[in-house]
């Protein structure tokens, strides 16, 4: 687990303004640590997934956060709560056609600090896998 002041270091290399705003409102919050954590990988890192997997690792209802950007491969056929850093324009477009309420990251820590309910998918291996808040992620 990565300590907040190698966190805030990482942070200072970055240069988009609002990457770097939702890490630092992140890190302000234990329980979105885990995400200033993933938001301050190196870009070689960077979660990208696409809807296809979402769709296969969610249920009907689930609130997920992917720490990273939604891709459009694949379709959506359950109705979510999906907070993101970033979606490709497409993505978004059949997410709310799908009746899936879209949000970014800094929204959803102001609008939920404690993170309840929240589900993160964490795409940073070849198989995203479904984590629970305070779960260890399978890293």
């Amino acid at each position: 687990m990565k300590s907040k002041s190698l966190i805030k270091k990482q942070t200072e290399r970055k240069n988009n303004r609002e990457l770097v705003e939702t890490i630092m409102l992140a890190s302000k919050k234990e329980e979105w640590l885990k995400v200033a954590q993933i938001l301050s990988y190196p870009r070689s890192k960077k979660v990208n997934i696409n809807l296809e997997k979402i769709n296969d690792k969610t249920k009907q209802g689930d609130f997920v956060l992917v720490p990273g950007k939604v891709l459009s491969q694949g379709e959506m056929d359950k109705k979510i709560k999906i907070a993101a850093f970033n979606y490709s324009e497409k993505a978004k477009e059949k997410l709310k056609k799908a009746g899936c309420e879209v949000l970014n990251i800094a929204e959803e820590i102001k609008k939920n600090p404690e993170m309840k309910g929240v589900k993160i998918i964490d795409a940073g291996l070849k198989n995203p896998t479904l984590s629970k808040t305070k779960e260890v992620f399978n890293k």
